[in-house]
Order: structure tokens, then sequence, then C-alpha cells
């Protein structure tokens, strides 16, 4: 961590963590927060979803939730990005405070509730980055309106509002933090929402349809994962193209130091890695090759990354570390996990995938 980075982010400590946040992302899209290695190893290049990744270390959703600092993110140097989550109209989300630092646990609390500017905003946002020559690879998080009456039509909105632009979707029916939402992971109302999703997804008349995925929860028990599993599968040949696991846990591990951690919302940060990894881990055993997984919580360091590829994940996000650990974090992942695989004799990453299952 550069010198910089020290005080800019004991600085932000001092404030509120939604301030900071924000305030971070203006610095960010100002070009002050430093420049960073964007260089890849040749052993870190993939192909997932159909399109070439640079490297599979990605930044997750909720980092830029209404796209305001996409060029200044990939400078960073990550493989993706995801931005969001967006739903299909401006919402405030629950009151404030929402987010919480749980520093002796290096970890974070949010319960934003889904709080967007809406599609039409956003999507303006990332529309000029692409006819402004923004190439890299990005997703976005599609999510509902709190009072929706009709969950599946919103995300088919999300696809149809950001089929031209993304390079995936993710169909979030996983954040802890609107009421009903984990429900849409039961089979029938899985179901139900696959078929409508991937209708809305097969009718996109744009060159390339970008990768439509699933984002789960990490609170789930073996059935679930079976049962998710089974039923992505089976609408592998209607378009969709894999799934994300998992989003934030509303378990709390016992060893949490913090006083914060009692507070109501979804858990990331490091405490997640296991559990996440461990779910992950279910899913791939289950799919066994059949469907790619992004493997998401708790990622610090470059062996969480490479951990998360051995136990099945293609590409691998990260987000709450770089609250702790700052936007070089990036740059010394990538350089760990090259190393890792040189270590181990692996030429590419994508043959590590799957390695320890």
């Amino acid at each position: 961590m550069t010198m910089f980075e020290q005080i800019g982010l004991h600085a932000l400590r001092l404030l509120d963590p939604e301030k900071a946040h924000g305030i971070a992302l203006k610095t960010l899209k100002l070009g002050m927060a430093g420049s960073y290695d964007a260089s890849d190893h040749s052993c870190l290049a993939t192909n997932v979803f159909d399109r070439n990744f640079k490297n599979p270390i990605g930044i997750a959703a909720g980092f830029d939730k209404h796209c305001e600092a996409l060029p200044e993110t990939l400078a960073l140097g990550p493989g993706f990005t995801e931005i969001g989550g967006v739903a299909p109209k401006p919402q405030a989300g629950n009151p404030k405070p929402r987010l919480f630092r749980l520093t002796e646990d290096q970890a974070v609390i949010n319960r934003f509730g889904f709080n967007s500017l809406g599609h039409e905003v956003v999507a303006s946002r990332l529309e000029e980055d692409r006819k402004a020559g923004v190439r890299g690879i990005v997703g976005v998080n599609l999510a509902i309106n709190k009072t929706t009456e009709d969950p599946a039509e919103d995300y088919a909105e999300g696809i149809r509002v950001f089929g031209a632009f993304a390079d995936f979707l993710t169909i979030n029916i996983s954040s802890p933090n609107t009421a009903g939402l984990r429900d849409l992971q039961g089979e029938a109302a899985l179901a139900s929402l696959l078929d409508h999703s991937t209708k809305a997804h097969a009718a996109l008349d744009v060159p390339k349809k970008p990768a439509l995925l699933v984002k789960v929860a990490p609170d789930l028990d073996d059935s679930e994962i079976s049962a998710i599993s089974d039923l992505a599968v089976s609408f592998q040949a209607n378009g969709l193209a894999g799934l994300v696991v998992s989003n934030t846990t509303i378990a709390r591990p016992p060893h949490l130091k913090s006083p914060l951690s009692a507070e109501t919302g979804g858990l990331s940060g490091a405490p997640l890695f296991e559990s996440s990894t461990s779910v992950l881990r279910s899913f791939a055993r289950r799919l066994d090759g059949r469907l790619p997984i992004i493997g998401v919580g708790g990622v610090t360091s470059g062996e969480h990354a490479y951990l998360k590829i051995k136990a099945g994940a293609s590409l691998v996000q990260l987000y709450s570390a770089l609250v702790y650990q700052g936007p070089s974090l990036i740059s010394r992942i990538k350089q760990e996990l090259a190393d890792l695989l040189q270590r181990d004799g692996i030429a590419h990453v994508s043959d590590a995938v799957g390695r320890d299952l």
C-alpha cells in the first residue's frame, strides 16, 4: 500500500462510511487516487462467457452503483467490473445509517435496500462511456423496485435496457436487504423467473448478447444448492450462462470482534471467505463444469483468489477489501496469483479452475 493510500484511507475512516465511499468515488473520478499497474501476466488471461478477460480479478457490484467512475475503475487494472444494483425506477433505499465498517474484523455490513438512480440515468451513463471508447468488460447487476408487483418484469426490463451495453447481466435474487427477494431462490419461483428472463434475453436484437447470470446467497443448504444448480443447467440452452456465488450473508460468525456486528444487513469482507468458498465448492461439484461460476466473498489476497479458483470459480470478484487495503490491492492480487500459478507449474489460470475438487 502506498503512503498516499495510507493517508487517504485513514482520512476516509474518520467519516461516515457511506459519505466516505462517495468521496472515494469522486476522488477516483477526478484522477486523484493515484496510478496503478494495469499490466497483466499472460498466465492470467482467460476466456469465459465467450469474452476474453485479461485477468480473472473483478470488482463486484456495489462499488460503483450508479456508473459514476467506470473508466477510472477499469484503469485500476481489474479484468472486469460490475456496476449496480440498478432498479428500474429511482428509489432511495433503506433509511440511513445503512453502511457499517467492522474494522476489527476487516468486514462491512450494509442494508442499502437497492438504493438506485434507476435504469434511465445509469443506462445513459453506460452508453456515454461506451460511445467514448470505454471497452473493458462491464457487467450490470439488476435489481428490483421495493414496491414492484412483478419482480420478473423488473429483471426483464433491465435485460432489455442494458442488453446493448453490458458484457454480462446479473439477476440479483440474493440481497438480504429487500423483503421477499431471497424467496425467488426457491425452485418454483426461480423457474418462473428464469423462464421470463431468458425469453427477454433471447429477444434482444444486439450484435452480441450479454451473458446472463444469477447471483445467489451464501446462506443455502445442500438441497437448495442442488435444486438451483440443476435448474440453472436446465436453462442453459435458453441462454443462462452461469452463476455468481455469492452475495453477502445474514449469518454472524461467532468470532466477530466489532461491536457493530449486531447491525442488521448483509455481512461482507474477510469473515465471509470460508463460508462463501464452501458454498462455491458445493455449487461447482454439483454443476460439474457445465456452467461457469464467478466466486465472490472475502477475497483479500492472491492466495484467496487462488483458493476460489481451485474451488471452482472461473472468475473472482472483490469489493470490501478495497475499503481496508486501497485500490493498489488489485495489482497486488494479480501479481500474487501469477506467482502462485508459476509456483505450481500451471501455465494458464483456466487450468487451475476446480483443481481442488
